[in-house]
């Protein structure tokens, strides 16, 4: 699953991997992962000791010491055919995520000789395995090599339509079907002036309701706390256009809304709002 952040790939990724009915094991891809981040490795060691005093005169030690390995999220997931969720896996560097080849293709995760003596494990037939990424552009984002998106099916997500924003905004804040509509079309009119269109992203219309919903507040143009949550959650950062130095994003922000909401000529913005 590929696509901008705020598309759903994780909640989506989480309710497929739930219709399989199977335990779930979920890995974030990191820049510091390697292999044995994935597959597993040496943790600790283990000690054994036996002494045999069964005759009083002849006292026999043995002891043994050894290295103990520990399977990491991969391997107990090929080894039980488990639901695999690899959530940003272009974060991790390329190097690390090469035992996938081998993973998907041929079904064998190849081992260290350390793990019980084992060099291999034939991959659980229940085993799948559901990755999602942002695009390569994104800071921290590693371009995955072609090989292994060659053994990968993408899907690509975008952004919702306002009618599928307007319904998350009102499930996940509880605001009225009507209050959260206004809420995704500030947002959603505000997104298109971006430089690439992405952000801000759903998740800006759900913190604007909730702290709505939170703070008693009202979806209506002269309402203080619905002006500063839209200029404190839209203007930071996500209008990459600026005027003597200075963000032209709240500015924006008090545009948008005043043009939403005069358009039949109803409301005017607070006079302190338009002084600033």
């Amino acid at each position: 699953l590929a696509g901008p952040a705020g598309t759903g790939k994780t909640t989506l990724a989480m309710h497929i991997a739930a219709l399989r009915a199977k335990p779930v094991m979920l890995i974030y891809g990191d820049e510091e992962f390697g292999t044995s981040d994935l597959v597993g490795g040496e943790k600790g060691i283990v000690s054994k000791k036996l002494i045999d005093n069964f005759v009083h005169s002849v006292l026999k030690t043995e002891e043994s010491v050894r290295t103990q390995w520990v399977d990491n999220r991969l391997t107990t997931a090929c080894k039980n055919g488990f639901t695999l969720v690899y959530d940003e896996f272009s974060r991790s560097r390329p190097e690390a995520n090469n035992v996938l080849l081998a993973i998907l293709e041929e079904g064998v995760l190849a081992l260290p000789e350390t793990r019980y003596g084992e060099t291999y494990m034939r991959v659980n037939p229940d085993f799948r395995a559901i990755f999602t990424s942002n695009p390569e552009e994104y800071a921290g984002v590693h371009k995955t090599q072609d090989a292994l998106l060659d053994r990968m099916i993408t899907i690509e997500l975008g952004h919702y339509d306002r009618e599928t924003e307007t319904a998350i905004t009102a499930a996940k804040s509880g605001l009225s079907e009507d209050e959260a509509k206004k809420i995704v079309a500030i947002v959603d009119e505000f997104r298109r002036l971006g430089v690439n269109n992405s952000r801000p992203t759903v998740r800006a219309c759900i913190m604007i309701a909730k702290v709505i919903a939170g703070q008693g507040g009202k979806v209506v143009v002269d309402d203080p706390i619905f002006l500063a949550t839209c200029t404190d959650v839209l203007g930071c950062d996500s209008l990459k256009v600026k005027k003597d130095g200075v963000s032209v994003a709240r500015e924006e922000v008090l545009r948008l809304i005043k043009a939403r909401f005069n358009s039949k000529g109803k409301h005017r913005l607070p006079r302190a709002m338009r002084a600033s």
